[in-house]
């Protein structure tokens, strides 16, 4: 599944096995089993950013004192077993009016290419040819074409990391979405076209995430409503509220 370069890979590991029981003598029903009834159970480990999720508020942290939004600290606020405030178990459920952008449909190209910044003024063109209107509590999910080239590793990184910049995310934050998403797994351009002073690797990150609360979905597959030319929809997303988790695994829908 995609999954940022630094985050530790997503594994399933079989726990259970009709003849790993066998061999172990274990008898979960008792002795009596003429049928031979078994059972298989695994072990999943990986991080709760693994393929599409959402960021909880307390996923990136900045500063010398590593605060996350609302000035919480991780020198106060982050124990052994996860941050205690803006954690997972946290996030909302999510149900309210989606909006595609698509942003390679709008330029007639099948993706965009790697590191290739989205700008506000294109964000505002873009939602301008669809007639469509971006609404407060609205989440936005921006398509680069990406994951069109799922899973073909080359494709790939022809076209990995495009995204909003700086001036998108002033733009989505100023038309009062409580959400935004997109197909890749760092949601905006990298590397940052403006790193600004002091030199910040995501700024995108730190304004929508950090600074305001907006959430952020990643690596949401954004092709099929593309193709259908679906660009407004009732959104629903229902994150596994995890105590001490920095973010949730979750399979979005659309309903049109």
């Amino acid at each position: 599944m995609p999954l940022f370069a630094s985050h530790p890979p997503f594994e399933v590991s079989m726990y259970r096995t009709p003849l790993g029981l066998r061999g172990d003598g274990e008898e979960p029903w008792g002795p009596v089993n003429e049928v031979n009834l078994g059972y298989m159970a695994e072990v999943t480990s990986g991080t709760s950013h693994s393929g599409a999720h959402v960021d909880a508020l307390a996923h990136m942290t900045i500063g010398p004192d590593d605060h996350w939004y609302a000035g919480v600290s991780a020198h106060e606020h982050l124990g052994d077993r996860g941050p205690k405030v803006g954690d997972a178990s946290k996030l909302p459920h999510f149900v309210t009016r989606g909006v595609l952008l698509d942003v390679p449909g709008y330029r007639g190209v099948d993706a965009l290419a790697a590191g290739e910044p989205i700008y506000a003024d294109e964000l505002q063109a873009v939602a301008q040819r669809q007639e469509t209107e971006v609404r407060p509590g609205d989440v936005v999910l921006i398509r680069t074409g990406y994951l069109s080239k799922w899973p073909d590793p080359e494709a790939l990184a022809r076209h990995r990391t495009a995204g909003p910049d700086i001036s998108a995310a002033k733009w989505l934050l100023d038309a009062g979405v409580v959400a935004t998403g997109t197909d890749t797994e760092t949601y905006e351009v990298q590397p940052a076209p403006d790193l600004g002073s002091p030199a910040n690797p995501q700024p995108v990150h730190t304004l929508l995430l950090i600074e305001e609360g907006i959430y952020l979905f990643e690596s949401i597959y954004l092709e099929e409503i593309a193709r259908e030319g679906v660009h407004e929809f009732l959104f629903i997303a229902l994150p596994t509220k995890i105590e001490g988790g920095t973010g949730s695994m979750l399979d979005p829908v659309a309903i049109i």
